[in-house]
């Protein structure tokens, strides 16, 4: 007889300073892999399964991220409860916020209408040690106004063929930035941040691999006089020659918001 399938969606927020990203990867420790860990321990002889709204990278945070719980046999008989107890058993670094049913149409990845991901960054003097897990620190002098508008050059539709690694066969790598904008961070703050750090941000439907840490890393070049408007305008354009070697490190990373259609 075939069990009953319940499937849920939740979402949770997470520091990936000591994770290798979300995927499950042999050998390393995933924030997938603690969360599945986590959910057989509390459900004890069910079968699940999880899928994920995406990948990140090793280093990466999020602040609003989501997956699919799919279980089969007996249905979360108290939802709030249960978000208490997974709380409970999960990790310092990973926070579920919110659980809810869901239907069969519903498809974590085929269902995301916008990301926004955020990159927190500082220059010149070296930070405090405890702003590792939180912004990347650049030691060389950039020049934010430049930056800034060179950040606006990636708004629209172009193809970023040229910001991604491994590249899979078929990818489409045509994509419609909605926002791409520096300014001061007022995300997130410490009194062990340096006096002034700033935020890229950056809004699509979707990401191909590496494309937020290569256009990172595209800005902090032209920042430091590496890399000029037009090596810039002309890596966004179809069978560009541009070859761009910087990606800029994880931990500066972070999904800020997640919505689905």
């Amino acid at each position: 007889m075939q069990q009953v399938r319940t499937n849920y969606l939740i979402r949770i927020q997470f520091l990936g300073f000591r994770y290798s990203g979300w995927q499950r990867q042999p050998k390393e420790r995933t924030v997938e892999g603690m969360v599945l860990k986590t959910l057989k321990f509390i459900l004890p002889g069910q079968r699940l399964k999880i899928l994920g709204a995406g990948r990140t990278d090793a280093k990466v945070s999020a602040l609003d991220y989501a997956f699919e719980l799919f279980l089969e046999g007996t249905p979360i008989a108290d939802l709030e409860m249960f978000l208490i107890t997974l709380n409970k058993n999960l990790p310092p670094d990973i926070r579920a916020l919110e659980l809810k049913i869901i239907g069969d149409g519903f498809n974590v990845i085929q269902n995301s209408r916008e990301k926004e991901y955020v990159y927190l960054f500082s220059f010149g003097e070296k930070n405090h040690p405890f702003c590792a897990p939180f912004m990347a620190n650049i030691l060389e002098p950039l020049d934010i106004e430049a930056m800034k508008k060179g950040a606006l050059l990636f708004q629209g539709e172009h193809d970023f063929s040229t910001y991604t690694a491994r590249k899979r066969e078929g990818a489409q790598c045509i994509r419609t930035i909605v926002r791409c904008e520096i300014e001061e961070n007022k995300l997130l703050t410490a009194n062990f941040f340096p006096s002034k750090s700033y935020a890229l941000h950056i809004v699509a439907s979707g990401f191909l691999r590496y494309q937020v840490r290569m256009i990172m890393g595209a800005l902090i070049q032209f920042g430091k006089e590496e890399l000029s408007l037009e090596t810039i305008e002309s890596s966004l354009r179809t069978n560009s020659q541009v070859q761009l070697t910087y990606v800029a490190p994880g931990s500066g990373l972070l999904l800020n918001q997640l919505e689905f259609k």
